[in-house]
C-alpha cells in the first residue's frame, strides 16, 4: 500500500517539479518567437456584453501555447521512470514504472498525439493566413474531424486490443455494447473536447483540469488500476505546474495544443477506469460551459433569444460584473466539490 502510493505521488510531485523548471525557458522561447494569435476576436463579435469584458490588447500579446508545459512535464516524468527500470533494473525501480500496455500506453499516447494536434491548431493561429488562421467555422469542424479520426483509432484499440465491450451502468452493472463502444468513445471524446472552451479566463481551465485528472487518479487507485492512477497523478501535478504561471495575469494560455490532448486523454481515462458514465459529474464544470453554448445557439436558433449574456457561460457572470476571479474561484471550489463527488460515486456504485 505504502509503495503504491509512492508510486501514485512520486510521478505527481517529479512532473510539478519539471514543469516549474522549464517554464521560465518555455515562456522565453515563446516570448521570442512571439507565438500567439495574429488576429483578435473583436472584429467577429460585435455584442458590446463581449468587448465589455475582452483585452484585445492581452488576447494578442499572450502566447497561447502553455499547454507545452503540461503534456511535455507529464510524459517526461513518465517516461524518465520507464528509462530508470530500463537503465537500473531491480526491484523498486521495476515497481516504480508505470508505463504498462494495458493501463498507461494508450493515455500516454493518445496525450501525445492529442497534444500534437492541437500544436498544429496553434501553429496556424500563430504563424498562419487566411480564414484557417482565425480559426472560422470550416476549420473548428475540421478539428472536430481530427478529433473523431484519432478516437476512432483509440476505439479500436479498446476493443480489439483490449477487450472492452461494455460500461459500466452505475448501481446496476455492466451494460454490453459489443463493437459499438466504438462510435459511443467517439461520441464522449467529442463531448468531452467540446468542453475546452472552458480555456477563457486566466487560471480557469488549469484549476478546473487539475481537480479532474486528480479526482481519476483516485478512482484509478480505488480500482486498484496504480499505473494509471500514477498517469492520471503526473498529468495533475503537470497541470498544477502550468496553473503556477496562469494564475492572474496569466504568463501564457493553455491553448489547442493543452485542450486537445487532455480532453481526449481524459474521454480514455474514463473508460479505462470503467467509470465513463461518472465522467459527467466528475467534469461538470465542462459540462456547464459546453452545455451553455450549445443552448445558447439552439436558443437563438429556434427562439430568436439569447439564454445568457454571452456564452460560455464563465462570459455570462463576467458580463454581470462578477470580476474574473471570482469566476475562476468559484469555479475551482465547484470543480472540487463535484470531483468528490464523483470519487465517491465511482466507489460506492459498483
Amino acid at each position: 500500500m505504502l509503495l503504491n502510493l509512492v508510486k501514485i505521488f512520486a510521478p505527481t510531485t517529479m512532473a510539478f517539479f519539471l514543469g516549474v523548471f522549464i517554464t521560465p525557458l518555455a515562456t522565453h522561447f515563446f516570448f521570442k518567437h512571439k507565438m500567439w494569435k495574429k488576429y483578435s476576436r473583436n472584429g467577429e463579435i460585435s455584442s458590446p456584453d463581449f468587448h465589455k469584458i475582452h483585452n484585445e490588447q492581452e488576447e494578442l500579446n499572450t502566447p497561447r501555447v502553455g499547454g507545452i508545459i503540461i503534456w511535455f512535464s507529464a510524459l517526461m516524468s513518465t517516461l524518465l521512470f520507464y528509462l530508470a527500470a530500463v537503465i537500473f533494473p531491480g526491484v523498486v525501480t521495476e515497481k516504480m514504472n508505470f508505463l504498462s500496455r494495458n493501463q498507461t500506453l494508450i493515455p500516454f499516447f493518445t496525450l501525445l498525439f492529442g497534444s500534437l494536434l492541437g500544436l498544429s491548431d496553434d501553429l496556424i493561429q500563430i504563424y498562419g493566413n487566411g480564414k484557417f488562421a482565425r480559426d472560422d467555422t470550416s476549420w473548428r469542424n475540421w478539428k472536430a474531424f481530427l478529433v473523431a479520426s484519432l478516437s476512432l483509432l483509440i476505439g479500436f484499440w479498446f476493443f480489439y486490443k483490449l477487450g472492452m465491450s461494455a460500461i459500466n451502468i452505475p448501481f446496476d452493472g455492466e451494460f454490453y455494447l459489443g463493437i459499438l463502444i466504438i462510435p459511443f468513445f467517439i461520441i464522449v471524446a467529442l463531448a468531452t473536447f467540446s468542453g475546452g472552451v472552458i480555456d477563457g479566463i486566466d487560471g480557469l481551465s488549469g484549476g478546473v483540469f487539475a481537480s479532474i485528472f486528480s479526482a481519476y487518479s483516485a478512482i484509478a487507485f480505488a480500482n486498484n488500476q496504480i499505473d494509471l492512477a500514477a498517469f492520471s497523478g503526473a498529468v495533475a501535478g503537470a497541470i498544477f505546474a502550468f496553473l503556477w504561471f496562469n494564475i492572474p495575469p496569466a504568463r501564457f494560455y493553455m491553448g489547442e495544443t493543452g485542450i486537445m490532448g487532455l480532453t481526449i486523454t481524459l474521454a480514455t481515462l474514463a473508460f479505462l477506469t470503467d467509470s465513463v458514465l461518472i465522467l459527467p459529474v466528475v467534469a461538470l464544470p465542462l459540462v456547464l460551459t459546453s452545455g451553455s453554448v450549445i443552448l445558447q445557439i439552439f436558443s437563438k436558433k429556434f427562439f430568436g433569444k439569447k439564454l445568457f449574456r454571452l456564452a460560455p457561460i464563465h462570459h455570462h457572470f463576467e458580463s454581470l460584473g462578477w470580476p474574473s476571479y471570482k469566476v475562476t474561484m468559484r469555479f475551482w471550489v465547484l470543480s472540487v466539490v463535484f470531483a468528490i463527488i464523483g470519487i465517491i460515486l465511482a466507489i460506492i456504485s459498483r
